[in-house]
């Protein structure tokens, strides 16, 4: 079996899940890192025993050895990095979101479609057993018609610092950050509908900042569910774990994040249904991850489409671009 080739973008926080994720895969080899400093780089090299530690991406671009990159950059680099890794050939992983804006996105899916290469997307609850629980419940028909859902994106009495809380370098704050992932998770759950409105509330009311920590959006989808999603940080309560959901159903409800469901059984009775799902370490367990990156070298491996790639990348950019159009005019907007 070939040996795939991968280079690590960023040497931050969430590249070290990347990192020990790819190193579980046989016949994966991380090739290079890339960061903005040399001693960044080079630190991340050692700990994971990469031979290459940059601190320019031309390096890895010009290595028509390197099959794919992984980029956990600020987000206004995803789209150019991304570009010029497709221009020379590599398969691409791009953190959520998968970039600025809905138009960057779209130029990204220009540029892959010229050069026949794939693009996938941070969007990792999908690889979540507890999402995957609730997204068979749901497709099952067991909760009947899904009305309504709700679910957040929320720090609690945190927030993220540097570049997190840039514009120029994030392109928003808390819904680019926490509430895209909400945005796919529920979209994912429902089985990919398409949005046909989106209105939005949102707000800066914890840091002298030049993003948002706080917004309430409701998206109507084409099968006729509304979403209620909701992004912070900072803010003083959330209802569970920083990342949850629940669905309502006119059979019973699904809550993700304690997972349980709670089935009508009659008039002011019902059953509440805990299953049996793996203990998690952690909240954003390192499995998750790790069957990311499984999905992505499989796709190049195999020359498939991912999933997440594009496609779902591409729709989560105009939901956030949306809400914030509706936030500033107070129209509901039209997909």
């Amino acid at each position: 079996m070939k040996t795939i080739k991968i280079a690590l973008i960023g040497a931050g926080y969430i590249s070290d899940y990347h990192a020990r994720g790819l190193q579980l895969i046989p016949n994966v080899n991380i090739t290079a890192v890339v960061a903005r400093t040399a001693t960044s780089a080079e630190k991340f090299a050692e700990k994971y025993e990469i031979p290459n530690a940059y601190t320019d991406i031309q390096k890895v671009i010009d290595d028509q050895e390197i099959d794919g990159v992984v980029i956990s950059t600020p987000n206004q680099f995803h789209a150019p990095y991304a570009i010029d890794f497709l221009k020379s050939d590599k398969a691409v992983f791009l953190e959520k979101p998968m970039a600025m804006d809905a138009l960057e996105g779209k130029q990204i899916d220009a540029v892959a479609k010229e050069n026949n290469q794939l693009v996938m997307v941070g969007h990792m609850w999908r690889f979540d057993t507890d999402t995957n629980y609730i997204k068979d419940t749901i497709a099952s028909g067991k909760l009947g018609k899904v009305f309504k859902t709700k679910g957040y994106g929320v720090h609690e009495n945190w927030g993220p610092s540097g570049w997190f809380t840039n514009k120029e370098l994030a392109g928003g704050g808390a819904l680019a950050d926490m509430g895209v992932h909400a945005i796919d998770s529920i979209r994912y759950l429902l089985g990919d509908p398409k949005p046909k409105k989106v209105y939005a509330r949102i707000a800066t009311n914890f840091g002298d900042y030049d993003v948002d920590d706080s917004g309430i959006i409701v998206i109507t989808w084409d099968n006729g569910t509304e979403s209620i999603i909701e992004s912070g940080w900072w803010h003083p309560h959330m209802d569970g774990p920083e990342a949850a959901a629940g669905i309502f159903g006119t059979k019973g409800y699904a809550s993700l994040f304690p997972t349980f469901l709670k089935m009508t059984t009659g008039e002011e009775t019902f059953e509440k249904i805990i299953p049996e799902l793996p203990v998690r370490e952690e909240h954003c367990d390192q499995v998750i991850y790790s069957r990311q990156m499984e999905h992505f070298v499989s796709c190049i491996r195999n020359k498939e489409t991912p999933i997440p790639g594009i496609l779902e990348g591409q729709i989560v950019l105009e939901i956030v671009d949306a809400a914030y159009k509706s936030a500033a005019t107070g129209e509901v907007i039209n997909l």
